[in-house]
C-alpha cells in the first residue's frame, strides 16, 4: 500500500488531493459545479470528495463564510497542466483576484500530489499553508483518516493545532455523492 496522501484508502491510493473553496455567487452551488468539472477534465476521475464545510475567512474579515471541499482524482496530467486546468475552472467561474485571502467565487488548490513534494515557480506541493487550515485538515482526513505528507508525518498531528478554527459541516452535499465510480 502506497504511503502518503492516499494512506489506506484502496483505490485512491495515489490521489491527488484539490482543496475548493467559495465565498461569493452561491458558494454551496459554486463548490458543487467546481466538484463536477474536476472529474470532466481530460485524463482525470473524480475519486471522491468530502462534504460540505462552511469556515470563517482567514484574513479579512469583511467578507462572506467560505464554503470548503477536499476533492480526491486519479490524473494522468502532469502538475502544470493540471494547475492550468483548475485555473480555467476559476476564471471560469468569474474569479477575480481584488485581494490577498479575499472574497472569491472560486479557488482551487492542488494540496497534495500522490507522496511528492513539488518546488515549481507557480507551485508547491504539498500546499504551503495546508497544515494551518482547518477548512483543508478536516475534510482531507474525513476522507484519508490516515493521511499523511511526503516526508511522513501524520496530518492528524496538525490537526489539533487548528481545532479552534470555527468549522462546520454541512448537510446539503453527502461525502461522494458525485464521486464517480468507474474509470
Amino acid at each position: 500500500m502506497a504511503t502518503g496522501a492516499g494512506a489506506g484508502v484502496g483505490a485512491a491510493d495515489m490521489a491527488v488531493a484539490i482543496g475548493l473553496g467559495s465565498n461569493l455567487a452561491d458558494p454551496v452551488h459554486q463548490v458543487r459545479h467546481a466538484l463536477g468539472d474536476l472529474g470532466d477534465l481530460p485524463d482525470t476521475c473524480l475519486i471522491r470528495h468530502s462534504a460540505l464545510y462552511q469556515s470563517s475567512p482567514v484574513g479579512p474579515q469583511d467578507q462572506p463564510d467560505f464554503i470548503n471541499a477536499v476533492a480526491l482524482l486519479d490524473t494522468r496530467l502532469a502538475p502544470p497542466s493540471l494547475l492550468d486546468l483548475l485555473q480555467s475552472l476559476e476564471q471560469a467561474a468569474g474569479r477575480v483576484r481584488r485581494r490577498h485571502w479575499g472574497e472569491r467565487t472560486l479557488d482551487l488548490d492542488i494540496l497534495l500530489w500522490h507522496d511528492q513534494c513539488i518546488d515549481l515557480p507557480r507551485l508547491q506541493v504539498p500546499h504551503p499553508q495546508m497544515c494551518r487550515r482547518a477548512f483543508v485538515l478536516r475534510p482531507l482526513l474525513d476522507l484519508i483518516p490516515a493521511a499523511t505528507l511526503p516526508d511522513g508525518t501524520r496530518l492528524q498531528d496538525h490537526w489539533m493545532a487548528v481545532t479552534d478554527q470555527p468549522l462546520r459541516r454541512l448537510s446539503c452535499l453527502k461525502e461522494d455523492q458525485l464521486a464517480q465510480r468507474t474509470h
